[in-house]
């Protein structure tokens, strides 16, 4: 039987991270927060019963973590921490997402409602493949990856870690996209990216220091 699961945030990323687990049959302990203005609250029904620190209430063989934060760079913190004091994440995936069968999910991954993962694929630790994004075959997603809402992966596309692909962005087949990267929202992908840079429009072209200060 699995370990019930804590929950790391309670904003709206958790909402949806609540409902995927509810419609999984997973049991959800609780949430975390250290916003104390949160504590006390409830998510979709759930109780925020503390900060982070709550969390050392339970050994890690008792219970199972959940991230529930969009941001890539806190997801990133939050994941390591806590994998370094022993505690497990819970795979989360949609009852209404479709994975393949020999795809490969890591530890931590969320796929979320209408995610479709086609045969082939490998998703990193830490992965957020969030509503309605679409990740086609032989792609190879690296930790601490979110695909947001909408965006579309052809077939082949490799992503390094810690990157974040806008919603509704396009990545064409086989392109290969750097570590901490931002792909833009309705960005469209035809070539590789380098590491540690931002590029938009259609096609993406590399963001100048004044176009991300705005």
């Amino acid at each position: 039987m699995s370990a019930p699961v804590i929950i790391i945030g309670a904003g709206g990323h958790a909402k949806v991270v609540v409902d995927a687990l509810r419609r999984s049959g997973r049991d959800i302990l609780g949430l975390v927060d250290n916003d104390p203005e949160k504590v006390g609250a409830t998510v979709l029904g759930v109780p925020v019963i503390g900060g982070d620190d709550a969390i050392e209430k339970h050994t890690p063989a008792d219970v199972n973590l959940a991230i529930g934060l969009g941001l890539v760079r806190q997801r990133q913190a939050l994941f390591s921490a806590f994998k370094e004091s022993g505690y497990a994440f819970a795979k989360v995936i949609h009852p209404a997402a479709v994975v393949a069968d020999n795809a490969r999910i890591g530890e931590g991954a969320q796929i979320m409602a209408g995610a479709i993962i086609q045969p082939d694929a490998i998703i990193g630790d830490n992965v957020i493949i969030n509503t309605r994004a679409s990740v086609d075959h032989d792609c190879v997603i690296g930790d601490h990856v979110h695909i947001a809402p909408g965006a579309t992966l052809a077939g082949g596309v490799w992503i390094g870690e810690g990157s974040m692909i806008g919603v509704g962005a396009t990545l064409l087949e086989n392109v290969r996209i750097g570590d901490n990267c931002i792909i833009a929202g309705g960005a469209t992908v035809i070539g590789d990216v380098p590491a540690n840079i931002t590029v938009a429009g259609v096609p993406a072209k590399p963001m100048t220091s004044k176009e991300q200060d705005a």
